[in-house]
């Protein structure tokens, strides 16, 4: 940056330094939009796919790189494609209509369809069809009504609303604990707490599913005074449950927060007669929300994209699979095909932690403090 912004030079014109610093920004510039564009090529090679219909698709290099449909005319009340024919006048589209011999090909022109049907000499198979800029969402409304997608983003929701609760009023509580008390051997609980990160998930998959299957599906709907509609369906419970035992990641976050919150406010609160709980939701947690709402939706995309837990608890219920196990199923969608949908699914997944970062990236980077330096 230094190189775009020198000082100028005893007996070069001004010209030539504006000339300087406006090609070294210029060039500085492309190169990040060159990587930016790069980086950002898969999302819009996604989005292309995904509104190409069945028929662009098939066509392979034959079809243009851009969604594109190919139209139709219908003769007799039924539908027919529009096909470049070569003829001595010039590239004509024309529909096809009838094939009855190899090498000739009966068409009709649907500018004017009254001259009839038009015979053509020629390898008619190896013709290629019209195409015309237009978009397919059918990947996108296929899924959402044939897979059950909206039911999928409805179960997603409650097990992400009531595991946010759980996970950011327990992380909380654990970090306001290290950060504001004296706690016996606190230094190395929380080391221990942090070590946990360590551990791979896949150790304790098979423990933890033993664990819910004894206790959950076996022991405790057989309990009397459990004998009432339970609010949530027993099979989202090991999805929820975990988060309300706090997650050493988010302690982490919020405690390095937490310190670099100056205690005289704490001790200024308990001159005015606060007690913990008051200086945590009056004091800490006001300084805190960035921090807070980063948690929230780190959570949140972790939830919203869980497909290993969700299809090993939810087994064969179709009616309680989250969204991401749902968007693996697979479904034939008539004028699409399997890529396009493919693409469109991924899409889904992805667009919705897209948006919430993209609206909220302002409210919960202003002034988050990771290691009690303000960033």
């Amino acid at each position: 940056m230094r190189l775009f912004k020198r000082k100028k030079k005893p007996g070069e014109s001004l010209l030539t330094l504006r000339v300087w610093r406006f090609s070294g920004s210029a060039l500085l510039n492309l190169l990040i939009f060159s990587l930016l564009a790069a980086y950002l090529s898969p999302l819009a090679y996604m989005f292309v796919t995904s509104v190409k219909g069945e028929e662009e698709m098939d066509a392979g290099l034959k079809a243009p790189l851009y969604p594109a449909i190919n139209p139709k005319v219908t003769y007799k009340g039924v539908e027919y494609p529009v096909m470049e024919v070569p003829t001595a006048d010039g590239i004509q589209h024309w529909a096809l209509i009838d094939t009855p011999k190899r090498g000739h090909a009966d068409f009709i022109d649907p500018q004017d369809p009254g001259r009839g049907l038009i015979p053509w000499d020629g390898n008619w198979y190896v013709l290629k069809k019209v195409f015309v800029f237009g978009l397919n969402f059918g990947a996108f409304t296929g899924p959402w009504k044939d897979a059950g997608i909206h039911r999928g983003v409805f179960n997603a929701l409650i097990v992400i609303a009531i595991s946010e609760i759980g996970v950011l009023a327990s992380s909380i509580a654990v970090a306001y604990g290290f950060s504001r008390f004296r706690i016996p051997g606190g230094k190395w609980l929380f080391f221990l707490l942090i070590a946990t990160i360590l551990i791979p998930d896949s150790i304790t998959l098979l423990p933890t599913y033993m664990f819910y299957v004894n206790i959950l599906y076996i022991w405790l709907p057989h309990q009397p005074w459990l004998q009432f509609p339970f609010l949530v369906p027993w099979n989202w419970i090991p999805l929820f449950a975990p988060h309300f035992f706090s997650s050493a990641i988010y302690v982490f976050l919020l405690r390095q927060n937490f310190l670099s919150i100056p205690r005289d406010l704490d001790e200024a609160a308990m001159l005015d007669g606060a007690g913990p709980l008051r200086i945590l939701i009056q004091i800490i947690l006001p300084q805190s929300i960035p921090v807070v709402a980063t948690v929230a939706m780190l959570h949140f995309f972790y939830i919203w994209n869980e497909f290993r837990l969700s299809s090993l608890y939810m087994g064969l219920n179709f009616d309680f699979w989250l969204l991401a196990p749902r968007l693996q199923y697979p479904i034939t969608i008539p004028g699409v095909s399997g890529e396009a949908a493919l693409q469109a699914k991924a899409l889904i997944l992805m667009v919705v932690p897209i948006m919430i970062l993209f609206v909220f990236q302002r409210f919960f980077m202003q002034d988050m403090a990771v290691t009690g330096t303000e960033k």
